[in-house]
């Protein structure tokens, strides 16, 4: 039996940012405001994750420039990893480096082989303040990096370069949701 309500189920999606969008390649400030408005920022933000069939979610890609994330992920082993994050550091980076799929909620429909390590630890607070250290490995390591990214401003075609990122980026130019079409 569950003691606490199931994350979103009380949230509203919002639409989401797309890639060309200026907050999401501007980095976000940091949380100051731990009121009711934060908490509804996360149930919306998990809302929002599972209408998209998203593993993550920073709160820029709903057009929140503040420092906030939002998990339902699992790891290599099929553990999921179930959470938020608040103000979050990327303290560890580290391990193997892994080249795999990588797509994102802000370009719909597309995906590249983007490098990221295989161990990542996130530190940060949760929505009541409460310190939280986030520890991941493999796609879940991958998602922590990712998220940490959006909150700086980065995208992950911005980890890409050569004809990997050529070619990202033309199939976004041609996507039904791009800007510039």
């Amino acid at each position: 039996m569950r003691n606490r309500p199931i994350p979103g189920s009380s949230g509203h999606v919002r639409a989401m940012t797309l890639l060309g969008e200026p907050v999401l390649h501007t980095p976000c400030e940091p949380v100051t405001d731990f009121g009711p408005a934060l908490s509804r920022l996360i149930e919306d933000m998990f809302a929002t994750m599972y209408a998209a069939e998203g593993v993550g979610l920073a709160a820029n890609q709903v057009g929140v420039g503040l420092r906030v994330f939002v998990y339902d992920c699992p790891d290599d082993e099929d553990v999921r990893h179930l959470g938020h994050v608040v103000n979050p550091r990327l303290v560890e980076a580290d391990g193997v480096t892994v080249r795999g799929p990588e797509g994102c909620l802000s370009l719909p429909g597309l995906e590249a082989g983007t490098e990221r390590f295989d161990h990542a630890v996130v530190e940060g607070v949760d929505a009541q303040g409460v310190p939280v250290r986030v520890e991941g490995t493999g796609f879940f390591a991958r998602c922590l990096q990712h998220e940490c990214d959006h909150l700086e401003g980065m995208v992950y075609p911005d980890r890409l370069t050569g004809w990997r990122r050529s070619k990202l980026l033309r199939a976004a130019r041609r996507a039904p949701w791009s800007r510039e079409r």
